[in-house]
């Protein structure tokens, strides 16, 4: 297995819908294995195929869960839905998001607390599920990197700007940045 680098925002992959997979192969199988190491070693918590250059619809994830699903899996070419999202403000304390392509910044985030998730497992055989609470935040955030889009496109104005002006202070937001997880630090402290 090998780790890949992870993209930082600012690489056109991460800004653009993936497309689908068509082969359930070994080549996939491989790339997926890839994925479990890169994020197992970046300390994730989950990881799309975008994240490491793949414009392909696929994510992988490791969380506990009281949902009776098996904290760690892949969905490849995925659907979701999701119960509406509230219109309150997010508590900074316990809505904070952070992701592996915005490497060491959180920031809030309203989600919906409710997830309906279907795809395909590594194999092509169907995978569906329903998820709750931070299981189901997990799932929308990896979800939302294969339509092109990271959480802080989707924050409101206030946390908006400052995740504007943390990328910004890292010189992000261009192409080609990249961190290596195991070789670089851990930006998030593990």
């Amino acid at each position: 297995m090998t780790v890949h680098p992870i993209t930082i925002t600012g690489e056109a992959v991460l800004h653009r819908r993936a497309l689908p997979v068509k082969h359930f192969d070994d080549e996939l199988r491989i790339l997926i294995a890839d994925m479990f190491e890169t994020m197992d070693v970046a300390n994730g918590v989950g990881l799309a195929a975008p994240q490491i250059g793949m414009g392909s619809r696929i994510f992988v994830y490791s969380m506990a869960n009281d949902d009776g699903v098996p904290p760690r899996g892949v969905l490849v070419n995925p659907t979701l839905v999701t119960s509406k999202v509230p219109g309150s403000a997010p508590d900074p304390d316990e809505e904070a998001e952070g992701c592996l392509s915005v490497p060491g910044e959180a920031f809030p985030l309203k989600r919906a607390d409710w997830a309906k998730i279907s795809g395909f497992d590594g194999d092509g055989s169907p995978v569906a599920f329903e998820a709750t609470g931070w299981f189901a935040r997990c799932l929308q955030h990896e979800y939302d990197h294969l339509d092109g889009l990271l959480y802080v496109d989707r924050l409101n104005d206030r946390y908006a700007r400052k995740a504007r002006k943390a990328i910004a202070a890292e010189g992000w937001g261009v192409p080609g940045r990249t961190w290596l997880p195991g070789v670089d630090p851990d930006p998030f402290g593990h």
